[in-house]
């Protein structure tokens, strides 16, 4: 893995976090940990982690209450949550799956355990963290470097184009809205109007023109852009 994967661990517990901290950062993680769903949703305005590890049982606001919101939220949904609990009953893991987390681990849990789960989901959530490199057609981009080549040419990609095309390519024949393109690509942290998609995505077609890969770039009327695999 070259890029370094953000994890958010929220536990009521500081021993636990501490432990969760020296383990997952010893294996290469960058790993954070806040003790409640409060200190959590603060660490979200500026920190986006690739994925959370999420108590069940939180003072004010539970785990498994605060997972459920943040499965429904269009900007979180896909981001991975493993919850962790000392409740191994069937029905309690039915009823933390049934939620939208995408894994559940029972205290007390080895470390290697964790890391295998946290991989696993990853590989599902985000697959671009596991494998930060992506070619289609000869277009190619590497994430850690924030490169991108066309049939081995280097293109000069500001860092906000390079994600945008990142998460188009990424998402290869989905057509998402001006306002999916925003969430995504850009967060929730800055205030910007669907006309900064398009100021971008004419940017990219000027700049993937030479090589023809522009005509990759579809706008779907009336609903938004999509990269497709192959020239309509």
């Amino acid at each position: 893995m070259n890029k370094v994967i953000k994890v958010l661990a929220v536990d009521d517990e500081r021993a636990i976090l501490d432990t969760l901290e020296f383990t997952l950062n010893g294996a290469g993680f960058d790993c954070s940990g806040v003790e409640s769903v409060a200190a959590a949703k603060r660490q979200l305005l500026d920190y986006t982690p690739d994925l959370i590890l999420l108590d069940w049982m939180l003072p004010e606001q539970s785990g498994l209450a605060w997972a459920k919101i943040l499965k429904n939220d269009p900007l979180y949904k896909d981001m991975g949550i493993i919850l962790l609990t000392a409740r191994a009953e069937e029905a309690d893991k039915v009823r933390g799956l049934n939620v939208g987390v995408d894994d559940y681990v029972t205290k007390p849990f080895s470390s290697k355990e964790l890391i295998a789960r946290i991989h696993a989901v990853l590989r599902r959530t985000a697959p671009d963290v596991m494998h930060p490199v992506l070619e289609i057609a000869g277009l190619r981009l590497e994430k850690q470097q924030y490169q991108a080549f066309a049939f081995n040419q280097p293109l000069k990609l500001a860092p906000t184009e390079f994600r945008l095309l990142w998460y188009l390519m990424s998402h290869s024949d989905r057509t998402y809205s001006r306002n999916q393109l925003l969430d995504k690509v850009w967060g929730n942290t800055v205030y910007l109007t669907e006309r900064t998609i398009d100021v971008h995505i004419r940017r990219l077609r000027k700049i993937l023109a030479d090589s023809g890969h522009d005509q990759l770039l579809h706008t779907v009327w009336g609903e938004g852009y999509c990269f497709r695999t192959a020239k309509p």
